[in-house]
């Protein structure tokens, strides 16, 4: 964008250069001219960009009216006012009046914007024409993550789903890294998003709003689930922590997993396979199916092998559940 820009900008001071006869002035400033007018111009399309389709649209639907209005002020005034009279007069009412109304016509319907039931399909002026249907956007570490793609087949996450251009451009970066984990991560994320797109009852949406005065994707992610008031679903501790601080919902499907695995008591008994140490000495280290750890007192010696144990105490932590137990036939001996 910032070469077609220049490109403009120098073909807009090479009008200027070859125009400037029309225009009585010589060839640099007309140069000058046709400078200052790009570089005007590339301002406010920057200035445009920030502003959403919604808004733009209203605005031009309240310019039409103040137009109007203005053309039927200018009318009335003519009608009443005699012929022969000077059309100075005129002049004066329908230039003050066009820019009048017309001003205030904009004015008015872009403070009024969000009162008007306009379908626009992009960004935030979507998420609120259908802010009942539950908009959510996920950030970059859920979409590499994929269990987002499970549960949204399944049924449980409802509504639509937004995808930020600067997600996807995060992606792309992680995808093209010269690291062949990163890399496989990002290419991963990209399949989750294509499979999540086939997916007919998925309603996934790519979002064009910006933040051109932050770098970090977090921030940007809290400011725009602020502006759609949206959810925010993701899997990341510190954007969970911070956006809460920001008053943003965050939807985190590590707590989701948390909640959906098994209540264990303890003196339930169970049968694990400890696949490696623990951190204190004795200590042997199992895992159930859903990940969850369970540290089996006296287990270093049954390094790979299946035990019968029973539970002591369950801690819950952070990272997820922590399922201390002993061996079965130590607590039958005792």
């Amino acid at each position: 964008m910032w070469v077609i820009r220049a490109l403009f900008i120098i073909v807009s001071s090479l009008v200027g250069y070859l125009c400037c006869s029309h225009l009585h002035i010589s060839r640099w400033q007309g140069a000058a001219v046709g400078l200052c007018f790009g570089i005007v111009l590339v301002i406010v399309e920057r200035f445009l960009k920030r502003v959403s389709l919604k808004g733009m649209l209203t605005c031009l639907l309240g310019l039409s009216a103040g137009l109007i209005a203005s053309n039927l002020l200018v009318l009335l005034t003519s009608a009443m006012i005699e012929k022969g009279t000077n059309n100075g007069v005129l002049s004066m009412v329908a230039a003050s009046s066009g820019l009048t109304l017309g001003y205030l016509g904009m004015a008015v319907a872009y403070k009024r914007r969000d009162e008007l039931n306009l379908p626009v399909s992009t960004g935030a002026s979507y998420a609120r024409y259908s802010r009942g249907n539950g908009v959510k956007i996920l950030d970059t570490n859920v979409i590499i993550d994929g269990r987002i793609l499970d549960i949204c087949e399944t049924g449980f996450i409802e509504g639509t789903l937004i995808i930020p251009r600067f997600v996807l451009k995060e992606l792309q970066y992680i995808a093209d890294s010269s690291d062949i984990l990163r890399r496989n991560r990002g290419r991963r994320g990209l399949d989750i998003l294509h499979g999540m797109q086939k997916n007919p009852n998925i309603d996934v949406r790519i979002s064009e709003e910006d933040f051109d005065g932050m770098k970090e994707v977090d921030g940007k992610l809290i400011e725009l689930a602020k502006s759609m008031q949206a959810k925010v679903v993701t899997n990341d501790f510190n954007l969970n922590q911070v956006a809460e601080l920001q008053a943003v919902t965050v939807l985190n499907i590590n707590e989701l997993a948390n909640a959906l695995k098994p209540v264990i008591l303890p003196g339930e008994t169970m049968t694990v396979r400890v696949v490696k140490e623990g951190k204190e000495y004795g200590q042997g280290v199992a895992y159930l199916d859903d990940g969850t750890m369970v540290v089996v007192d006296n287990g270093r010696s049954l390094m790979g092998q299946s035990v019968d144990v029973m539970v002591t105490s369950i801690l819950q932590t952070a990272a997820g559940r922590m399922i201390f137990t002993k061996k079965k036939d130590e607590i039958n001996g005792m």
